[in-house]
């Protein structure tokens, strides 16, 4: 049975986590998003708006053997950070780290929000949520994930992610020297297509694990960890300096901390997680000298608690669609 390894690419302050992959006949390389926060598989494309093309890789249907439009389909999306895309949907060839899907729905965009057309090296996001998300109509169309799971050795995928360095997500296995400890478990609600879980508590440094059950989703897609304001306040009362800044948006403290906390999450009733201190010092602060932006920020806004990169590039994460589960194990950072 297939297996997949796709290496992935660190952006500017780990914003974002870029994977190649190829689309067509003949093949076009395109560097991707891959997101576990949205089902959507899209990309700047020769009929995008040329004034919304910064210097991305396009995909041309056009000069692809195996597209072909599907008539009166369409998809519009919208993140939760306010960005949007919107466009028409093609079936073609997509190819993976090796694996091939010879009809795989792929949404060509129109348009897209400035802040994906300010992002050159990245041509688009391939969504790994549940395929009840999906924005295509009349009709949803299959993820890329649900075309492969029955093919793969096993129907799940690993994400390793890694701060300023490059990383890896494979599909149908798990790579054991990838990680330092057993995977623990934990249950995903999908209802809302979402891969949501719920830690059990949180630690800040190495004062006392404080029991409470937080929901979240896990989120490859998004680059800092969003958690309730009461958690996000015990944490930042711990960090020399810290302030909120309006000018900012968000916390941000003075960027020569060499002793930020440890933030610790709980995942069932003995796994703790732990994302390093060093790891909250997120990017230098906009309008504010010496000061840096925090990579934990309070959900108050967003409504719910997202699990992102912050927190995922400090564990080896299992995304088990058979099961439908999520596991966390320890490794080397």
């Amino acid at each position: 049975m297939p297996k997949l390894l796709s290496t992935i690419k660190p952006q500017i302050y780990d914003s974002a986590y870029l994977c190649e992959v190829s689309l067509g006949s003949p093949p076009q390389s395109l560097f991707l998003d891959f997101d576990t926060g949205s089902s959507d598989l899209w990309v700047f494309s020769s009929i995008t708006d040329p004034y919304a093309v910064g210097r991305q890789k396009l995909y041309a249907p056009e000069k692809s053997k195996t597209a072909r439009k599907i008539n009166g389909a369409s998809w519009k999306i919208k993140y939760g950070d306010g960005t949007s895309a919107y466009g028409d949907v093609y079936l073609d060839q997509i190819n993976v780290g090796g694996i091939v899907v010879k009809s795989q729905a792929i949404e060509a965009a129109k348009n897209v929000s400035d802040r994906f057309t300010a992002n050159a090296a990245q041509s688009g996001l391939l969504g790994l949520a549940f395929g009840s998300i999906n924005t295509i109509r009349p009709a949803k169309q299959a993820t890329f994930f649900d075309n492969v799971k029955g093919v793969l050795a096993e129907p799940l995928f690993t994400a390793d992610l890694k701060k300023g360095a490059f990383g890896t997500y494979d599909f149908g296995y798990v790579d054991q020297k990838k990680k330092t400890s057993s995977i623990t478990w934990t249950s995903v609600d999908n209802s809302q297509g979402f891969w949501e879980i719920s830690s059990t508590g949180y630690a800040v440094g190495n004062k006392e694990f404080v029991k409470t059950s937080l929901d979240g989703i896990v989120d490859t897609g998004t680059t800092l960890l969003y958690l309730p304001d009461e958690i996000v306040q015990d944490y930042y009362r711990n960090v020399n300096g810290s302030t909120f800044s309006t000018i900012e948006g968000g916390w941000v403290f003075p960027c020569d901390n060499d002793n930020n906390p440890d933030f610790v999450f709980g995942i069932g009733a003995r796994y703790r997680g732990r994302v390093p201190g060093s790891f909250i010092n997120y990017a230098n602060a906009v309008s504010q000298p010496g000061y840096c932006f925090g990579g934990i920020q309070s959900d108050v806004d967003l409504g719910f608690s997202i699990l992102g990169d912050i927190l995922l590039k400090s564990q080896f994460v299992v995304f088990d669609g058979g099961n439908v589960r999520v596991g966390f194990a320890s490794k080397n950072v």
